[in-house]
């Protein structure tokens, strides 16, 4: 508070001497110029408190135009002329501080500016995407708050997805529901955590008492203690909560710099605060603990988004002609982005952008923002294709499900088997996860869904392998035939199709769906077939036709 103190001071000065005529001749100089010092004092300060500004000069400028206006009408004389330069230099540099984003366009696109390639690398399919849709994370936590002590005092916080010892989780911190709760209650009990890649988890309550929380108030308000710690920085984006190696839980939020006048942003570091204690670091991005994923706010990546998509030719295009600009899209989960996990194990936000042009689904491209560096890749997909965008995939899901009212959330773009292809879970409408979604970017008549990721990418496998599609999952593959007896076989519903798994007389395994091969469902051990598949080098080689000695095709 002392900082608060001495500013509001200085600027309740300044603001007396500014107002009050001192030329006057008159005995109730010195008081009104007290007066208004005292005023300003409290009302300066109490601005700071509340609204948790930055205490940096540049911050000032309205109030420098109206103090230098009301000194100039009341002034008279020479002391009028004098204030009345002060007035239009405050004008000057509240014009200097609007038109920022007219002129400062090109600077914050080179700032935003990302690498470029064509794909991503193809997702490997023994493992599992973090797929849990946050909705749907976040209504099984609802209903298992009974684990919270007092639960009348609290409710479930903010969602955030991270890595703990190696698996994908999401992290949700209880908070205060209310000014009296929070009164009564003083510190917040603990977090929840649930997996974020298996949907039949139930979310674990976690004993943590905080004190310094979003929803705490006065001096244990945690935004309001780090402006404390830290009066000068620039905070962009809501403080979130990660956890150590070890169950710990701290908060952070991102710091950084305004890129001209108080307009842009471009992010530098973050500030951590141990909740229970209060203890405050900072640190710069290349400094940031290893166990923190998203140091890089996800309101400071989705305003990069739109700078780089924006602003490529300057603020004018983006209002007037639109050349090369490329839209982010709104589909995200938290700010418009969606964090995202690669192979990797670091977390990314993922967003994909469209174009400007109102009733088109094309999407021009996609992104991945580092959750650490805040370093971005901007991947153009393959040119010869048009891609479907996000907003076209869930519009695909909603035809789908249209009886069954059933909505798709969080869709993210992978590269499964050589294709684009758009991974969206699918909830009803209660938010109850039902299935995932797979459909082709390039190709949306290609579609498949299954009970979980990696049912689905089996079923969606043999659909990109299904005859006379142009399209081949595997492309690099070789593709051979073969004659045999069947030895096993294994039959499984999974979606609308069946897939067949079964075993031939040379001791390699095949597998086809009823969507490629329909008299397949037919099979049983003996039967003497003749295969074309695709030599991938799996344990199961994915089988493109399969004709049963007896049963041919008419």
């Amino acid at each position: 508070m002392t900082f608060v103190f001495m500013i509001s001071a200085v600027v309740a000065v300044i603001t007396a001497l500014l107002v009050v005529p001192l030329t006057a001749k008159s005995k109730g100089t010195t008081s009104s110029i007290g007066g208004i010092a005292i005023l300003t004092f409290i009302v300066l300060a109490t601005v700071y408190y509340v609204t948790n500004l930055d205490r940096n000069w540049t911050a000032l400028w309205p109030w420098l135009v109206l103090a230098t206006f009301a000194g100039t009408s009341i002034s008279r004389g020479k002391e009028q002329k004098a204030k009345g330069v002060l007035f239009l230099g405050s004008l000057a540099v509240a014009i200097f501080m609007l038109s920022a984003p007219v002129w400062n366009a090109n600077e914050k696109y080179e700032i935003a500016k990302m690498d470029e390639q064509v794909e991503i690398q193809p997702f490997d399919e023994t493992k599992t995407p973090a797929s849990v849709p946050p909705k749907f994370a976040r209504n099984k936590m609802k209903k298992a708050f009974g684990q919270v002590p007092n639960t009348s005092y609290y409710e479930l916080g903010h969602l955030q997805i991270q890595k703990v010892k190696d698996e994908y989780v999401y992290i949700a911190p209880v908070e205060f529901s209310g000014f009296f709760k929070w009164m009564n209650g003083d510190v917040t009990p603990g977090y929840f955590t649930m997996s974020a890649t298996d949907s039949s988890d139930n979310p674990k309550f976690v004993k943590a008492e905080m004190s310094y929380t979003p929803s705490s108030f006065l001096h244990k308000d945690l935004e309001r203690h780090m402006r404390m710690k830290y009066p000068t920085k620039i905070f962009y984006g809501d403080p979130q909560l990660e956890i150590n190696e070890d169950g710990k839980p701290y908060y952070i939020r991102s710091y950084g710099k305004f890129i001209t006048a108080r307009n842009g942003f471009d992010v530098d570091g973050i500030v951590v605060v141990d909740p229970a204690t209060g203890q405050t670091d900072s640190y710069k991005l290349d400094d940031v603990p290893a166990f923190i994923d998203g140091a890089v706010s996800p309101e400071a990546v989705s305003l990069q988004n739109s700078y780089y998509g924006n602003y490529i030719h300057g603020f004018i295009n983006s209002i007037i002609g639109k050349k090369d600009v490329k839209l982010p899209s709104d589909e995200g989960t938290v700010a418009n982005v969606s964090p995202i996990f690669g192979e990797d194990g670091r977390m990314y936000y993922f967003t994909d952008f469209t174009s400007p042009k109102e009733g088109v689904d094309s999407m021009l491209g996609y992104s991945l923002t580092d959750g650490r560096t805040g370093k971005a890749t901007y991947y153009t997909g393959n040119l010869e294709d048009s891609y479907m965008d996000s907003q076209g995939a869930l519009q695909i899901i909603e035809k789908k499900f249209i009886e069954k009212k059933w909505a798709g959330e969080m869709p993210v773009l992978y590269n499964f088997y050589g294709e684009a292809s758009w991974l969206t879970p699918v909830l009803d409408s209660n938010g109850f996860l039902q299935n995932y979604f797979i459909v082709s970017a390039a190709n949306p008549e290609i579609s498949v869904y299954g009970n979980t990721p990696n049912e689905a990418l089996k079923l969606y496998k043999t659909a990109l392998q299904r005859g006379g599609s142009s399209v081949d999952g595997s492309s690099n593959a070789e593709e051979k035939s073969v004659t045999g007896t069947v030895l096993r076989v294994f039959k499984e519903r999974v979606g609308d199709f069946t897939q067949i798994s079964f075993l031939l007389n040379n001791n390699q395994s095949y597998i086809v769906s009823s969507e490629v091969a329909p008299l397949a469902v037919y099979l049983q051990e003996g039967d003497s077939v003749q295969v074309r598949f695709l030599n991938t080098g799996e344990l199961f080689l994915p089988v493109k036709e399969v004709t049963i000695r007896g049963i041919e095709n008419k």
